[in-house]
């Protein structure tokens, strides 16, 4: 691995990417005969890491696919270290990128960037996280859905797979449930953990594809495909193309589903604020619809309690809203800050 300074930055195609430097790739690499790209990004999960990409070596698919791992530890570079050999050895085609700025955006960005400089005939790209498992059909199925629903960006289900099996009951909780059932066009996605993006897309969006502020919140990804769907991109969702997302326990305590009901109502005023932006009134219409949201989460908590039996589910939609309102007054639950607690 090539050592390089925090400050590092790589030149491609002429174009230099600040923070980004290239730890390794694979030999004899023909960028440009590559039709897809797959971004990967990782931190501080070396074991989890090698799982998802053994679960790329096994799609069935005939597409010329490469791989980008974002190594977002510039420091130990645990994930970039054990994924470097399969790149190495050819086993795995693709780059081994090391982002030096932290943070969930900077990650992103910097293997989108260099996916649309060093593969200049890609197609698609899609991202999967180093916590993941793809079904060996999943590239497949996310392309003929992008290609049948004729649909510019495709998201799909990120299936909860709980350390310990007694927790599988919290899959239907709205933290971890899908946003869709159904395959279909849809009129908003909310995750990059699972997603197929256009090229079209990553050209007319331009760098910075993910807003930095949204580094250690999450909810950049949200933005940015509420951004694309302004800008009248199509939205599309498979059901069939399926990633399993390893749960660690920490994450159904009752403090880290709360903190992150909360997080998603600051992350939906922000995204809100900025889809309104230089619209008239556009604070004031925010503000008066997260107070409403608020007023009726009592009622809609107590609809999803009943439906449910589940209490941690019923109070959901009142943390949302108190989020919502929580943001206005600079309230930012950046849970991704201390990943060790994450």
């Amino acid at each position: 691995m090539i050592p390089l300074p925090s400050d590092a930055s790589v030149s491609i195609a002429g174009v230099s990417i600040a923070g980004v430097s290239i730890a390794g790739r694979s030999p004899g690499l023909a960028a440009e005969s590559v039709e897809v790209v797959v971004t990967l990004p990782t931190f501080k999960r070396p074991q989890l890491l090698l799982e998802t990409l053994a679960s790329l070596q096994a799609q069935k698919t005939e597409r010329h696919f490469a791989v980008i791992v974002m190594e977002n530890e510039a420091e130990a570079r645990e994930g970039a270290k054990a994924a470097l050999p399969l790149f190495e050895r050819g086993e795995m085609p693709g780059l081994v990128i090391i982002a030096h700025e932290r943070g969930n955006c900077s990650a992103y960005n910097a293997g989108w960037q260099t996916a649309t400089l060093y593969f200049p005939n890609f197609k698609h790209l899609l991202v999967i996280d180093d916590d993941e498992i793809a079904a060996p059909d999943w590239l497949e199925r996310m392309f003929k859905a992008a290609e049948t629903l004729r649909a510019d960006i495709v998201g799909g289900p990120q299936v909860p797979v709980f350390a310990d099996p007694s927790h599988a009951s919290w899959a239907d909780h709205p933290v971890f449930a899908p946003p869709y059932r159904q395959t279909g066009r849809v009129p908003a996605l909310y995750s990059s953990g699972n997603l197929l993006v256009g090229r079209n897309v990553l050209i007319a969006m331009g760098p910075p594809f993910l807003d930095l502020r949204f580094n250690f919140m999450g909810g950049g990804d949200s933005d940015f495909l509420s951004r694309a769907a302004q800008r009248g991109f199509v939205l599309g969702w498979c059901a069939e193309a399926k990633v399993r997302e390893t749960v660690p326990a920490r994450r159904v305590e009752a403090d880290w589903i709360r903190a992150r009901s909360l997080r998603n109502g600051v992350i939906s005023t922000l995204v809100e604020k900025k889809k309104r932006a230089g619209t008239p009134f556009a604070g004031a219409k925010v503000l008066l619809k997260s107070l409403a949201l608020l007023a009726a989460s009592p009622l809609r908590g107590a609809v999803r309690l009943a439906r449910t039996g589940s209490l941690t589910t019923g109070l959901y939609p009142i943390y949302v809203a108190l989020g919502r309102v929580l943001a206005e007054f600079g309230y930012a639950n950046e849970q991704y800050r201390q990943p060790e607690k994450n």
